[in-house]
């Protein structure tokens, strides 16, 4: 069930941030940037001191958004 939570998880975030960037992608895609902008936002707050994503909660929710917009921002800028 865990797996299932982060992929739900992972496809509202890719959602939010895509319509955040004004992109279009697709369910896949938004739920692979859910999950990477997860892991990119929780190592980035890593060095800023605070603790990264902790659960199913509004702040890990808020730094799976910051990563995910950076990614599509990088992603963008590579484009």
């Amino acid at each position: 069930m865990g797996i299932l939570l982060w992929i739900v998880f992972g496809a509202i975030v890719g959602w939010i941030a895509s319509m955040f960037m004004g992109t279009n992608e697709g369910l896949i895609l938004n739920i692979i940037l859910g999950i990477v902008g997860a892991i990119l936002g929780g190592w980035i707050m890593s060095f800023v001191g605070k603790s990264g994503v902790t659960g199913f909660n509004l702040y890990s929710f808020l730094v799976a958004i910051i990563g995910a917009v950076i990614l599509i921002a990088i992603v963008k800028a590579v484009r």
